[in-house]
């Protein structure tokens, strides 16, 4: 499956943005999907998380309550809704996938085999 992540952008805190992941894949719902974030200096880190045909969804301590994950199978998409984005949440976000027949969800970015390019987030104060 090839990902591409698009919705970044320049945003103050407090605003709201929405990712979308665009997928190529005969089947997508056998591709259980996650968003990840990474700043420079720092190791990529897992924000949210969702299960092959959505019924489970997992999110980091970190933006929990202000991130919602949802997808799309028909249309091939997962979404990030992003609320009362905070400075810290500034980073360059990633989407990725595992094939999978569960319905688990992963929070490892090492669970995860494919990759899109990432897009730029930038919350100014």
């Amino acid at each position: 499956v090839q990902l591409q992540a698009s919705g970044g952008g320049l945003v103050q805190a407090g605003g709201s943005l929405r990712l979308s992941c665009a997928a190529s894949a005969p089947v997508f719902s056998n591709y259980a999907v996650g968003w990840l974030r990474q700043t420079p200096g720092k190791e990529r880190e897992f924000v949210a998380a969702i299960s092959r045909v959505g019924r489970r969804t997992r999110y980091s301590e970190f933006v929990r309550g202000r991130f919602t994950v949802s997808r799309d199978n028909a249309k091939n998409t997962v979404d990030l809704q992003m609320n009362n984005l905070k400075t810290e949440d500034t980073a360059v976000y990633y989407c990725a996938a595992r094939s999978t027949v569960t319905g688990v969800v992963y929070d490892n970015i090492n669970d995860y085999t494919n990759w899109g390019q990432g897009t730029q987030v930038t919350v100014s104060s």
